[in-house]
């Protein structure tokens, strides 16, 4: 009989549930900004609007992730399940969000030195619609439903497509705060200036955060080993019996909320395999486990 490997991947996630209300939220505004400016010539609702596309595709990617994830749980190509889908759509999403800064960062220092007429009124209506719609994405997405694993629960991530999404939403509210302070500081006191500025910051900001998450879906993505606190707990786990000493230990993340671990020890007296299992800490999340038994 062939193990399966899902690891409860086939089951849908309350991050796919709100993922898709925001997609739905995003692409709506968007249509209706993109209209809009059309119809009545503004350059800033369009602009807005497009800006407002990139997003919405990127939320579409995160969203195509968690069908294709479970979709293909029971496929046996897959050795450890589609939970590294999960990270690999993170990671994409990071990347998106670094060009997003390196754009808004590019577009803020050719503006100090070539500022364009700014509509004030128009734009700022823009930005604060902007950040409503964001701002209740970002409340959706924060929503947790009962059972769900809490973000840092077993020491990691629990859901990089999930974070990835948060962080999108996240960067296009900034993006309208920063923009409201900086439009109303140049109306009122006709500081131009601020308008830069404000986005060279939103910039500096945005690279941060994809700079953590490309490194943390990264780390799953290449099977990095687990932190040193995990592997001691293990390790520590199994030595408290007495008969057994860790000679080899591996444990790294295959999925959201989902360790796989291969536990090799030493022994002088007869054992069975299942007899280390059973010392194996069941808080960890380890959901694939193999175990090694070196006699002598």
């Amino acid at each position: 009989m062939v193990h399966e490997h899902h690891f409860g991947q086939a089951e849908p996630k309350g991050g796919e549930a709100r993922t898709r209300i925001v997609v739905a939220l995003t692409a709506v505004f968007m249509v209706v900004e993109v209209v809009a400016g059309l119809a009545f010539g503004s350059m800033a609702l369009l602009a807005d609007g497009l800006h407002m596309a990139s997003h919405t595709s990127a939320l579409g990617l995160a969203l195509i992730a968690y069908i294709y994830a479970r979709r293909h749980a029971h496929d046996q190509r897959f050795c450890f399940g589609t939970g590294k889908v999960n990270s690999l759509a993170g990671f994409a999403s990071a990347v998106v969000l670094a060009l997003f800064a390196l754009i808004m960062a590019g577009e803020s220092v050719h503006r100090f030195f070539r500022p364009v007429a700014i509509s004030f009124d128009e734009a700022i209506v823009v930005a604060v619609l902007g950040l409503v719609v964001n701002g209740a994405s970002v409340v959706i997405l924060r929503a947790r439903h009962d059972g769900e694993h809490s973000e840092h629960e077993h020491g990691h991530h629990h859901d990089h497509n999930l974070r990835a999404a948060r962080l999108h939403v996240l960067a296009d509210a900034l993006s309208s705060i920063l923009a409201i302070i900086a439009l109303v500081a140049a109306k009122q006191f006709g500081a131009v200036w601020m308008d830069p500025a404000m986005g060279v910051v939103g910039g500096a900001l945005v690279a941060r955060w994809s700079w953590r998450l490309l490194r943390d879906t990264g780390s799953v993505l290449l099977d990095r080993q687990d932190s040193g606190a995990v592997l001691q707990t293990v390790a520590r786990a199994v030595e408290a019996d007495g008969r057994f000493r860790v000679v080899d230990l591996h444990v790294w993340s295959i999925g959201p909320g989902y360790r796989a671990a291969i536990v090799s020890v030493a022994t002088s007296g007869p054992c069975q395999v299942s007899e280390v299992e059973r010392l194996v800490p069941g808080g960890l999340g380890i959901a694939h486990l193999t175990v090694e038994v070196r006699h002598g």
